[in-house]
């Protein structure tokens, strides 16, 4: 099995590519988690629906699907360092399309194609940790989720204020800053090589691969089911947690703050899990506590909302150990960068598919039952079935095609 892809490492020290990669990671998530604290904004200016902002906040994840299968095809075409590349600048052009005043058109348009340049991000990043970090995946995946999520919680916490200043389109839009330093971070990438070519990644004494597909094979699928169950719990919570606590008499600010301490102490949940993982390849007990965890939150807050704080705290050291196991489940179940890379395409594509449920079906339970109890309970069975896939995906096995 080839890719397109020759290994970038020549010339260029693990310092300046662990940074790169990381601030690529910091470009992701913030123009995704902006939108949840101003959805209200958004509304009173657009007069959008729950269901058809809960649709909004879906349109990335429809983007990853749709997008993922196909990054398999520009990586070989333009080399996964490139490829990346252009992705950023596609992010950065729809960040500022979709910030533009004027009609809602634009601020579908632009988030769609932010989806797509998100995906392709997504799928590439895990097969250049194989590539580039292949004895350090865990770690190195952990300082990647970690750095996903203090972007995140970030732009969680900050886009109200700024709204409050500027209007709801600056604060989704003013984000684009980031993807600004990313393109420059990347550039050494790009500056120290010509075009790619395909090359073997296979590891050494790695078995001959038959061509099948991945998509045969029942790890790959819980591994992908892992991923989209994830999805639902993170997605659901970063479009809907200031709604839901706007509901309960929370101030909107403070609500979006709450949603900052969500996904900050994602990233202390991603670190710990990492070195938790660190040297082992039997991941259960990993994926076990974080699916509990997350069904536990849900449940407090439903059940002992006045310990609203603490259940905030729980989801998101669970959610934020989440995408690290699942992450490491993608390259840690590959034999090779090159089968880390096909399994990371079907990962993201029905995982991300997985998790349109969450935004799209706490709208549309909210707007039918006018309470978002149904909603939690909905959203912890989900954590348990995680829970159960947890233990087929963590075994020590490699998805075999």
């Amino acid at each position: 099995m080839t890719t397109a892809a020759a290994p970038p490492v020549r010339g260029l020290s693990n310092l300046v590519l662990g940074l790169s990669l990381l601030v690529v990671a910091a470009n992701l998530r913030p123009t995704l988690t902006a939108l949840g604290p101003v959805l209200t904004l958004v509304a009173a200016d657009t007069g959008l629906s729950p269901s058809a902002l809960g649709l909004l906040g879906s349109v990335p994840l429809l983007a990853f699907a749709v997008v993922s299968p196909l990054v398999q095809l520009l990586s070989r075409r333009w080399g996964p360092d490139r490829t990346v590349f252009v992705a950023m600048i596609v992010m950065l052009v729809a960040t500022l399309v979709r910030s533009l005043p004027g009609q809602t058109l634009t601020l579908w348009a632009g988030t769609v194609a932010l989806g797509a340049g998100i995906a392709v991000c997504n799928v590439l990043v895990p097969a250049l940790v194989k590539r580039d970090f292949p004895r350090e995946v865990p770690l190195m995946t952990g300082a990647y989720t970690a750095t996903l999520s203090l972007s995140a919680a970030l732009a969680s916490g900050l886009a109200l204020p700024i709204a409050d200043r500027g209007g709801w389109r600056l604060g989704i839009g003013v984000w684009a800053l980031v993807g600004v330093l990313a393109l420059v971070a990347w550039l050494p990438r790009l500056r120290r090589h010509g075009r790619d070519v395909a090359v073997p990644l296979a590891m050494p004494g790695a078995p001959a691969r038959t061509g099948a597909s991945v998509w045969r094979s029942p790890l790959a699928w819980q591994v992908t089911t892992f991923m989209g169950t994830q999805a639902i719990f993170f997605y659901l919570m970063v479009t809907w947690l200031p709604s839901i606590e706007v509901a309960r008499g929370v101030s909107p600010v403070r609500a979006g703050w709450d949603l900052f301490l969500f996904q900050a102490t994602g990233i202390a949940g991603g670190l710990l899990v990492s070195l938790a993982m660190r040297g082992r390849r039997d991941h259960r007990l990993a994926g076990v506590t974080v699916s509990l965890g997350m069904a536990l939150s849900m449940l407090g807050l439903l059940l002992l909302p006045g310990l609203d704080a603490l259940w905030l705290v729980v989801a998101g050291l669970s959610s934020g150990a989440s995408l690290v196991v699942a992450l490491s489940f993608v390259a840690e179940r590959s034999r090779t960068s090159a089968d880390a890379a096909q399994l990371s395409g079907m990962v993201q594509s029905i995982g991300y598919l997985l998790g349109i449920i969450g935004p799209i079906g706490a709208g549309a339970l909210f707007q039918a039952t006018g309470g978002w109890g149904s909603t939690l309970v909905a959203v912890a069975a989900v954590n348990l079935v995680q829970l159960v896939v947890s233990l087929f995906a963590g075994r020590d096995a490699y998805v075999e095609r």
